[in-house]
């Protein structure tokens, strides 16, 4: 399996991981967690999520065939003066939730 990445800014998922997480969804709520350095990451068709965190709402776009997709972070690390820096994120899946946990 593929690592997730920043890069440019932007969250990199790889179509594995993505197709687990998102199925055929265009949108995705983000929740970022200063006190954890946690950014949570789940389909908007998980009302739940929205409910119990208030995350903004961001755009999933196809980078490739294989599924792949990638999801602007400007403001998140701007806001939350965070390091850009391209690199490899630690992550879990939470499979009972579907909801991506990434360490920023």
């Amino acid at each position: 399996m593929d690592s997730i990445t920043l890069k440019a800014s932007h969250l990199y998922i790889p179509g594995d991981i993505a197709a687990k997480v998102f199925g055929d969804e265009q949108r995705a709520y983000l929740a970022y967690q200063a006190e954890r350095s946690t950014l949570l990451v789940a389909p908007v068709s998980q009302q739940w999520f929205y409910k119990m965190h208030q995350p903004s709402q961001h755009m999933l776009k196809s980078r490739n065939l294989k599924g792949d997709k990638t999801i602007a972070l400007h403001e998140i690390l701007i806001d939350n003066a965070l390091d850009n820096q391209d690199r490899e994120l630690e992550y879990t899946l939470q499979d009972t939730s579907g909801i991506l946990k990434i360490s920023l």
